[in-house]
C-alpha cells in the first residue's frame, strides 16, 4: 500500500477499476471475489457467481497447491476481481494476492455499493 495523507483514500498496488470495467470482465469470464462479511452480504446484497472469500485464509483459499484451494482458482494469471464494502476491504485483499503472485488481479471503486449502483448483476 502506498502512502496517502489523512483526508485522502488508501493507494493500493492492485488496481482500482470501475463497477462498470468489473461487470464486463465478470462478463468476460473474471472470477469476482466477495470479501465482505456474511453479515455484510445478507444485508447488502449479493453478486449472483461471485464466490465468498475470507480475507484471514487467502493462503488456504487461493494458493494453488493448497488442498483447500477454492476450485475456481485455477492459474496465476487468471482474472480476478476483488469486491467489498469500499477499496479498504478488497485492496488490502487484492495486494496480498499480487504480492503471492496472481498477476491479474484488480479491485472495485466503490465496491459492492458502487457496483449495484451501476447496474451490475445483484441480488437481494
Amino acid at each position: 500500500m502506498s502512502e496517502t495523507s489523512a483526508d485522502a483514500q488508501p493507494a493500493y498496488d492492485a488496481p482500482l477499476i470501475t463497477p462498470e470495467e468489473a461487470a464486463a470482465r465478470f462478463a468476460n469470464g473474471a472470477v469476482v471475489i466477495d470479501v465482505r462479511s456474511d453479515a455484510g452480504r445478507a444485508q447488502d446484497g449479493t453478486i449472483p457467481g461471485s464466490i465468498r472469500a475470507d480475507r484471514n485464509a487467502l493462503d488456504a483459499q487461493f494458493l494453488l497447491d493448497s488442498p483447500e484451494k477454492l476450485a475456481e482458482i485455477t492459474e496465476w494469471d487468471q482474472d480476478i476481481v476483488i469486491v467489498c464494502g469500499s477499496i479498504r476491504g478488497s485492496g488490502p485483499v487484492a495486494d496480498q494476492l499480487r504480492q503471492k503472485g496472481f498477476t491479474n488481479v484488480a479491485h472495485v471503486e466503490g465496491g459492492f455499493p458502487a457496483w449495484r449502483d451501476a447496474g451490475a448483476p445483484s441480488e437481494r
